[in-house]
């Protein structure tokens, strides 16, 4: 799948498996790549992405033709621009809480008045290669705006949320909302309602859902109770472990 398809594969609902990429080093992304998944996603929020590693990395990604999408830190417009003009194919911004917040995000990502800033200088924009009209479609029909549902205001506000022009996926951060329905695991009815409600308002709206899970499995227990169609499968640190542990284990067992 070329990066070029990726935003109508998601709101077409076809089951795409990705990971959140914490390490800002180029040869993590290459291996990435190299694994079979459709997407990466350099996680900025949470990990130490600075502008230098997200600019060496979009450029890998796009010469590549592979989609890259970076959760951004917060959803300043500041961010998004700077995420989007490095060839990010999307951006995921975190605690969107409400209508007035989705808008502001979708504002900042998309050209217009008011809205991301228009340069066709930029890496994204083929350094100075495309027309204003090119450069304008491309960005509406290829740069996907995920807004994500990590806390217990936002579900509530879900369906206006989905319902916000410009907003193309909903992720469903189940980590957060635990924590903030004041539970210590995932294995709790609010979330599962939560769950049930954002799918829900993400069908009726026609957007993407999308979440966090640790594997194969529970991606195909959301997507059988829920429609999540999209999923964050864990992180490569999160695989290095499981490896790492799995010859380990191995090794303890001779003798």
């Amino acid at each position: 799948m070329g990066a070029g398809d990726f935003r109508a594969k998601a709101l077409a609902g076809e089951p795409l498996a990705g990971t959140f990429m914490k390490t800002p080093a180029v040869e993590i992304l290459e291996v990435l790549i190299l694994a079979g998944l459709d997407f990466v996603c350099l996680d900025a929020e949470h990990a130490p992405f600075d502008r230098a590693a997200l600019n060496v990395l979009c450029a890998l990604a796009r010469a590549a033709d592979f989609p890259v999408l970076v959760r951004v830190p917060s959803g300043s417009a500041e961010q998004i621009g700077m995420a989007l003009d490095a060839g990010a194919d999307g951006i995921v911004v975190p605690h969107v809480i409400d209508a007035a917040t989705a808008a502001r995000v979708a504002r900042a990502a998309r050209f217009g008045a008011g809205g991301r800033g228009y340069a066709g200088s930029t890496r994204w924009a083929g350094y100075g290669t495309g027309t204003m009209p090119e450069l304008l479609a491309a960005s509406r029909e290829g740069t996907l705006v995920v807004a994500q549902i990590e806390d217990p205001e936002a579900v509530e506000a879900v369906e206006e949320i989905a319902a916000t022009r410009g907003i193309d996926a909903l992720f469903l951060g189940p980590a957060d909302l635990t924590v903030g329905y004041g539970h210590q695991t995932q294995d709790n009815p609010d979330l599962e309602r939560a769950l049930a409600r954002v799918g829900a308002a993400a069908r009726a709206a026609g957007r993407a859902y999308m979440t966090f899970v640790a594997d194969a499995e529970r991606a195909r227990a959301l997507h059988a109770a829920h429609g999540v169609t999209c999923f964050f499968i864990a992180s490569e640190h999160a695989w290095m472990l499981q490896g790492a542990r799995r010859a380990v284990a191995g090794i303890r067992e001779i003798g």
